[in-house]
């Protein structure tokens, strides 16, 4: 892989809690542990291990990382703050707070780094 584009935003991905129980065990087929945190630009969030955040989970949030990438307010979708956004996962188990970081760099679209 040779990433060859500096993204505007990054994004930090913290498992904040479950909606029911206290551990992963037999609930989070992903071992989601609160305290976990995922980080990632333009590709799929990993954690301080290399491992991958939930597929399922990430189905959630990339509608979501698109909407701040392109100039949107998450409050106008639920959102804590404009760069902030708590999600569950599709299966109703584990709860996941993201933050965005916008980094200063230039909009991919905007830039014209695609002609």
């Amino acid at each position: 892989m040779k990433k060859w584009f500096d993204e505007e935003y990054e994004f930090e991905i913290e498992v904040t809690g479950y909606l029911r129980g206290d551990k992963p065990e037999h609930y989070c087929r992903n071992g989601e542990e609160v305290g976990d945190k995922y980080t990632c630009t333009y590709g799929c969030p990993v954690n301080a291990q290399g491992q991958g955040i939930c597929s399922k989970t990430m189905m959630m949030l990339y509608p979501v990382m698109e909407a701040v990438r392109s100039g949107g307010d998450l409050e106008n979708i639920g959102g804590s703050s404009s760069d902030c956004k708590d999600i569950v996962c599709p299966d109703g188990c584990v709860m996941f707070r993201l933050k965005a970081k916008k980094l200063g760099n230039e909009n991919f679209f905007k830039g014209k780094f695609y002609e």
